[in-house]
């Protein structure tokens, strides 16, 4: 188990060993951002709304490419990882609802 980290807006975001196995092995290009994921969660560049309550963190790696991590904020205290994948479609992120920085 990783470490919990804290969201932009306080919660201890939890990175699962079940969750980083699937982040891994379905996205096999994040094989070594276990720790970026992490960083992101806690600095992201900016955060979305997803489609379905969950949030988008994401944080430029290198010129036009983000390292995006999807996850849940169960309570005021607890959230968790859904998924994590890179993405050079910012564009496409960027037409969802913007929750941080306002």
């Amino acid at each position: 188990m990783f470490p919990a980290v804290k969201s932009v807006n306080g919660v201890a975001i939890r990175l699962t060993d079940e969750r980083w196995l699937h982040v891994s092995e379905e996205h096999s290009e994040m094989a070594g951002y276990a720790t970026g994921v992490l960083e992101v969660l806690e600095r992201p560049d900016v955060v979305f709304a997803g489609s379905a309550g969950e949030l988008l963190a994401a944080r430029a790696i290198e010129p036009g490419k983000y390292l995006v991590v999807v996850y849940r904020e169960k309570t005021p205290d607890d959230g968790f990882v859904v998924t994590a994948f890179l993405t050079r479609r910012f564009r496409q992120l960027a037409r969802r609802e913007q929750l941080w920085p306002r």
